[in-house]
């Protein structure tokens, strides 16, 4: 269903992608890993026809660049970063997109209600939550039944309970055929949605790994991403290097790297010294590493 051959893309002469070759039969799915700066996004936007780059992409045997109405009309693409206009009603907006896709037979309520939004047509966009804009985003990708889902850190901005709801109905999704292709940093997310994990190394296609390899390694290492009131990390950081580990502040909560016997000690430390933790979830390893680099440099 996708074909990506020596595809190379570069900024001001530093390539951001370089020389990565990827096939995607009808059905699978893959995710995209790697350290912020590897290339997941920047290939995806190539996949999407939005950069101009080297090598060849085909979707469904279209090729992007000679044939990309063609290709696009083939994928449901949802981004991180969500643009509606607030002011207009659920059910509008997806005529309004259905009518740019050319998708003049859509019901509304039936697409509403297979992504959860049953009941929701007439509200304004800003009365949705983010987790109600994610699935309207997700229904607007859907429009005209494409076999393709290109889906971009779409839980970043999401709590712990509306990435579990929205992993689960990718889930689903992903098992009635479609060929999914998503860039991801959450292990559980890679878990529940790819067969196969593609991990990418400053633009560079490192190896490609079946789901259960790639779960399996990962275990082997495990880094906590804690978030909590800001006036009370420090506290935590103190309590967190008494009970024996090595926490780092990442800007929005702590990184805590943990063997796979003690991912629940954390918890347990910080719970009994009544320090409130908000939400948690297991990230890349790689970020404690990027944390690291970055504040070497902040005190150099």
């Amino acid at each position: 269903m996708i074909e990506i051959r020596s595809l190379t893309k570069t900024f001001t002469g530093t390539p951001a992608v370089a020389d990565v070759s990827l096939d995607l039969p009808a059905g699978d799915s893959i995710a995209l890993w790697g350290p912020n700066g590897a290339g997941k996004t920047t290939l995806i936007r190539c996949l999407l026809g939005l950069l101009a780059f080297k090598g060849s992409i085909s979707i469904g045997g279209h090729d992007v660049r000679r044939d990309g109405k063609a290709a696009r009309l083939l994928i449901g693409y949802v981004p991180q970063e969500l643009g509606f206009y607030d002011e207009l009603g659920v059910a509008e907006s997806l005529g309004f997109f259905g009518r740019l896709k050319g998708v003049s037979d859509c019901s509304s309520e039936e697409i509403l209600a297979h992504v959860g939004l049953t009941g929701h047509g007439r509200k304004r966009i800003r009365e949705l939550s983010g987790g109600m804009k994610q699935r309207l985003a997700l229904a607007i990708a859907l429009l005209g039944d494409p076999p393709v889902l290109v889906l971009d850190e779409v839980t970043a901005s999401l709590d712990a309970l509306g990435r579990e709801e929205f992993v689960a109905l990718l889930a689903r999704l992903r098992g009635s055929g479609r060929t999914m292709i998503f860039a991801s940093h959450r292990v559980e997310e890679v878990a529940a949605l790819a067969r196969r994990v593609a991990v990418l190394e400053r633009g560079r296609l490192d190896r490609i790994v079946t789901c259960g390899e790639f779960i399996a390694a990962a275990d082997r290492k495990v880094v906590l991403h804690l978030t909590m009131p800001e006036d009370t990390r420090g506290r935590a950081m103190t309590l967190l290097r008494s009970g024996g580990f090595d926490p780092r502040l990442n800007g929005v909560g702590i990184l805590v790297p943990v063997t796979p016997d003690r991912k629940a000690a954390p918890f347990r430390l910080l719970t009994e010294a009544s320090v409130r933790i908000d939400d948690f979830e297991l990230v890349d390893p790689t970020l404690l590493h990027q944390h690291t680099h970055a504040s070497r440099g902040d005190h150099a």
